[in-house]
């Protein structure tokens, strides 16, 4: 059986810096890595998540611009964002399928999915993970819910609280199995906590990379590839002599993440879920710029994290 390979794509895989983020521009900045995944599904097998946070903000955006209409809750905004965003990726992966007459022809599925999270997680008492519009100082006091400072101005802010499993695992073995590219966990999942024997939405959102490692490791994914806009993990990035590391330990990773290399709004969590896949079992993890997904693949592109 063909390896398994879960790419995780950043947020810039769709919208890059200094963008208006149209939907051509989405579907044109694709190309570069659905290129390569097509060309990856020769030898891989494929799973494919991605974040969420620009089209989320755009939808908060657009809630705040039209107030006669029904405001949705944050988990219904991350449902209608992995609809969104797997159909672009869905249709792009697609077409460049059949213009690289890539055999045996593959199939390809989209999947709304759910992530479990603990409802007594320390993240629901302090919010802090900034989405969607910025408010005037005036403005922010008279909102109905968490608002903190942040440097562009004043956000509401929402739990981020750590994925516990994926609701849908055993279809996506099942999808494997049978050999699907598979999109899914978009944005982090939607999360829910446990009611009895159903789930309830909660008004949160979950870390892309700590999802995609929860799934990697629940579906035995054998290398985990977190593609992002810069070559991999540096240390000292901030600075002019900073340093990019091509191989850590997951000893490495704790020491240089507690030391403040890696900030918590950016590197830190494409570390500790490199770091939760590699403890838990897993084979391989690299974190890599979009355009070097295939290099990274085969060990020759990006930050390593080994035991």
């Amino acid at each position: 059986m063909k390896k398994i390979l879960l790419v995780a794509l950043g947020g810039n895989a769709l919208i890059r810096k200094g963008q208006a983020g149209t939907i051509e521009e989405q579907l044109e900045n694709l190309k570069i890595p659905m290129d390569q995944v097509a060309r990856l599904s020769r030898d891989y097998r494929i799973i494919i998540t991605h974040g969420n946070g620009p089209q989320v903000g755009n939808l908060l955006l657009q809630q705040e611009c039209c107030r006669d209409i029904p405001r949705l809750p944050l988990e219904i905004l991350v449902a209608q964002t992995q609809g969104q965003i797997g159909y672009m990726i869905e249709s792009t992966l697609d077409s460049r399928l059949m213009e690289m007459n890539v055999r045996p022809p593959r199939y390809l599925v989209s999947l709304i999915s759910y992530v479990v999270v603990d409802e007594h997680d320390p993240a629901f008492l302090n919010p802090s993970k900034p989405v969607g519009p910025v408010f005037s100082r005036e403005k922010a006091v008279s909102l109905p819910y968490p608002v903190r400072k942040t440097s562009r101005g004043y956000r509401r802010v929402v739990a981020s609280p750590r994925p516990v499993t994926i609701v849908e695992k055993r279809e996506i073995r099942r999808l494997i199995q049978a050999d699907f590219i598979i999109i899914c966990c978009g944005g982090g999942g939607i999360p829910v906590v446990r009611e009895g024997r159903s789930f309830h939405g909660m008004d949160a959102v979950i870390d892309k990379d700590l999802a995609s490692a929860r799934l990697a490791l629940e579906v035995g994914v054998d290398i985990l590839i977190i593609a992002t806009d810069v070559e991999g993990a540096f240390l000292d990035y901030e600075k002019s002599d900073r340093k990019l590391v091509s191989s850590m330990t997951t000893g490495e990773a704790c020491r240089w993440l507690e030391q403040g290399h890696f900030p918590p709004g950016s590197m830190g969590p494409k570390i500790e879920a490199a770091v939760e896949f590699i403890r838990g079992g897993g084979a391989r993890a690299v974190i890599t710029s979009l355009s070097a997904i295939e290099s990274a693949a085969v060990g020759r592109a990006g930050t390593e994290v080994t035991r």
